[in-house]
């Protein structure tokens, strides 16, 4: 890129690259949800036109309900941060299961930080986005939730590895939104424009070798403080594609795959529409030498006898019932194809409120299985770096410790059995399993029980805090377990002495057992 090149004209210059994948998004969001990538030169009053079918509009909300429960799962975290193997050695002294339940506790305040962030709505946009179009820009200010940006209002370039090497993005803001200075400066240079106008604003971002430089202009004019930089690990911009084209700089959506389809099911729905409402019109036909006058039958009521033949009055039919059935079963042909491609039949997940950690898991192995690796990309290109975003604010407003760099990284569960936190569950219980020939105290003896019962917690997704009881607590009850017992013995020995001698030397005996004496009840005179 030119560096004296302003941002409009470089925004124009990447236009025309981006003019193909625009033209086929807005094609295929005029036969699923008009509205998500409206026409160009639309506006606020702009009527969308309407589908005569409504498969595609219900095909994109189930695909994207579906990514996601899966990219966002209610029931736990959806990674994990895992401890590097070389490094475990050096965490003996403190145990595998206490470092586990401290990562296990920065999981679930980055879950907390994602709820409260409320990013579950506008990913459920850019997902419905994905899906149209292929392709979404999302950014994460400092202040505030989640943006998403539809392909009409950015262009990128990316290598020939797919990195975005240049993002440019153009917002209509009003001046008034503006900085007083630059405000002033945009009047002066054009005193036509209305105040209430809206103009361009333009952000650009641009790779410079380990870090990103973003800046915006207004009018070839730089923002003020506009200017910085990010590291590339905590880059709050994320360019997102569905299906990844190698030398392509857009991705591709889902719905373009299956265009021909949709086009095929829209013309027949329209015409098996159009067909019944004309099969429907009844329409009486007289004979015009007959003997029947057409104002007689038009104007007599229901029930009422006039003069007239029959053989004059006959009514018009279409007979087309026979084509109809036709185009009725190509209809049900075509949206069986397209509910096995959006995955609308044969899911695993129930109609509830609330689902389970292994629906879910199967539904990403169905989501993984069915769309040839689009969660792979999707949990690479945004669920990685949403994490490493969330991350990186708890520790600057210091809610969790910095996580040594190189030790723990943070890892995306996709749903894979070697990646899940059931599957990490699922062999504890085989282990257990296994140890079930030594017996109960052959198991005590061999296994720390604390370290286990902290895996088993991470595992299930349970905060142990306040859950299990403390080492003294433990002691405690132990103590009062072994007094009772000790108790139990004096009370035999003194039944086995008769009941007066007993009585007798019950306080002795349980002074020299270091028990104190019971109460005995007074007798009541």
């Amino acid at each position: 890129m030119i560096n004296n090149q302003s941002c409009a004209s470089r925004y124009s210059q990447l236009e025309n690259q981006r003019h193909i994948f625009l033209t086929r998004s807005r094609d295929c969001s005029e036969l699923t949800l008009p509205y998500l990538i409206p026409p160009e030169g639309h506006s606020a009053s702009t009527i969308f036109p309407t589908p005569y079918q409504s498969v595609g509009a219900r095909a994109v909300n189930v695909l994207a309900s579906k990514l996601l429960l899966a990219l966002l799962p209610p029931s736990g975290p959806f990674f994990r941060l895992m401890v590097d193997d070389l490094e475990i050695p050096q965490l003996k002294q403190e145990g595998r299961g206490a470092v586990e339940e401290a990562l296990g506790a920065i999981e679930r305040a980055v879950m907390s930080e994602i709820e409260v962030t409320r990013v579950r709505v506008p990913t459920f946009e850019m997902l419905k986005h994905l899906i149209v179009s292929g392709n979404a820009l999302v950014h994460f200010p400092q202040e505030g939730g989640m943006r998403v940006f539809p392909l009409e209002r950015y262009v990128c370039q990316r290598d020939a590895m797919g990195n975005v090497l240049e993002i440019i993005v153009k917002e209509s803001v009003s001046p008034l939104m503006l900085p007083e200075e630059i405000r002033n400066q945009v009047q002066q240079e054009d005193t036509n424009d209305d105040s209430d106008k809206s103009i361009d604003l333009y952000t650009k971002i641009i790779r410079e070798a380990d870090q990103w430089v973003v800046s915006q202009e207004v009018k070839e004019i730089e923002v003020p403080n506009s200017s910085g930089t990010y590291k590339l690990d905590n880059f709050p911009w994320m360019v997102l594609r569905f299906d990844r084209i190698d030398g392509e700089s857009y991705g591709r959506g889902l719905v373009e795959q299956y265009l021909g389809d949709l086009r095929s099911l829209e013309g027949l729905s329209q015409a098996l529409v159009e067909g019944t409402a004309s099969s429907a019109k009844v329409l009486f036909l007289v004979r015009p030498n007959g003997t029947t006058k057409a104002r007689s039958l038009a104007n007599s009521p229901n029930g009422a006898i006039i003069q007239g033949d029959a053989n004059d009055v006959s009514v018009l039919q279409v007979n087309k019932a026979v084509d109809f059935r036709i185009a009725e079963s190509m209809i049900k042909t075509i949206s069986d194809r397209l509910a096995g491609a959006f995955l609308m039949s044969g899911t695993v997940q129930r109609d509830a409120e609330r689902v389970t950690a292994t629906e879910v898991r199967l539904l990403a192995n169905e989501i993984e299985s069915g769309l040839g690796g689009i969660f792979s990309l999707l949990s690479q290109e945004f669920q990685l770096p949403l994490v490493r975003l969330m991350l990186k604010k708890l520790n600057d407003n210091d809610k969790v410790p910095p996580l040594p760099e190189g030790v723990v990284r943070p890892q995306i569960i996709t749903g894979l059995e070697a990646m899940s936190r059931s599957e990490d569950l699922k062999k504890l219980m085989q282990m257990i399993q296994m140890f079930q020939p030594l017996g109960a105290e052959g198991f005590l003896n061999q296994i720390n029980i604390d370290d286990f019962i902290d895996r088993v917690g991470v595992s299930l997704g349970i905060d142990p805090q306040g859950l299990l009881k403390s080492k003294e607590e433990q002691a405690q009850l132990q103590q009062q377990a072994q007094q009772q017992r000790q108790q139990q013995m004096v009370m035999e020995i003194a039944k086995t002495m008769g009941p007066e001698i007993g009585k007798q030397l019950l306080p002795q005996i349980m002074q020299m057992a270091g028990l104190q004496p019971q109460q005995q009840p007074q007798q009541q005179g």
